[in-house]
Order: structure tokens, then sequence, then C-alpha cells
């Protein structure tokens, strides 16, 4: 078997085993026997992964501030706040982590505003929605201003 085909076999049948080897040969400086096929494979997949979970949590994000500033729903408020304070939370901590995604942020705000605005219009059909985001799309007041009233 050729080192090419037994890299492949492993990174296919134990992708730990796979990434300890990888990592291994890496601090090592054993670059010419690291599979840069299947790291780039990975590496582009990691980024991937953190763009598609800006784009996930922002519209559940939005869903639930659509819905507590319009529906009238007090028994729900309570509900829809953490996941607010949750969704804010894991993006903080990606933005903080990965500072360069603020632009894949704001660039799927839109995107993200018309699914969500879809389907809290889908939940909630009796509820004037307005058809724009009438607040700030600063990142920072998306990520901490309170846009209901109390």
């Amino acid at each position: 078997m050729t080192q090419t085909v037994t890299k492949q076999i492993l990174y296919e049948t134990d992708l730990n085993l796979w990434l300890e080897t990888v990592i291994s040969q890496l601090r090592s400086g054993d670059l010419e026997n690291v599979d840069i096929e299947n790291l780039i494979e990975e590496l582009d997949g990691l980024a991937g992964r953190d763009k598609r979970e800006i784009v996930s949590r922002l519209k559940t994000l939005i869903e639930h501030i659509l819905k507590r500033c319009y529906v009238d729903m007090p028994n729900e408020f309570r509900g829809w706040e953490v996941t607010i304070r949750t969704q804010r939370f894991e993006l903080e901590q990606i933005l903080e982590q990965s500072p360069s995604l603020k632009r894949h942020f704001i660039d799927n705000f839109d995107k993200c505003f018309k699914v969500a605005l879809q389907n809290v219009r889908g939940e909630y059909s009796q509820y004037p929605f307005l058809d724009t985001w009438q607040f700030s799309r600063d990142v920072d007041s998306i990520l901490t201003a309170k846009f209901w009233k109390i």
C-alpha cells in the first residue's frame, strides 16, 4: 500500500486518530508525511462550520427578538428572552474567537431577517410584523440592545 492510500484509509476509518497523527506530524516538523489534501478539507470545513453557525444563531436571535417585540404573549416573554441571551452569548463567543466573522454576520443579516420574518409570520400570523428591521444593524447593538419595551 502506498503512503497516500494509507493516509486516506486512516482519514476515512478513524478521524480522531488521523487528527492526532497530523497534529503530531506538524508539531515534529514532519511536513513531508502530512496528509495535505484531507487537512485542507478539514480546515475548509472548520471555516464553513463557524459561518453556518453564525447564520443559524443569528436567524434564531432575530426570530426571538421579533417575537418579543411584536407578539403580545407575556407568558412567553421569559422564554424568548432566555433564547435571546443564549444566542447572543454564543454569537459573542464566536466573534470574540474570530473577529473577522463580523463581516459574515453583517453580510448575512438581511437573509437571516427574511427567513426569521417568514418563520414568525407563519407561527404568529395574527400579529403585524413589519417588513423591515426597525432597529440598529450595528453588530454590538444587535448583541446587546433591548429592542422591546418592558
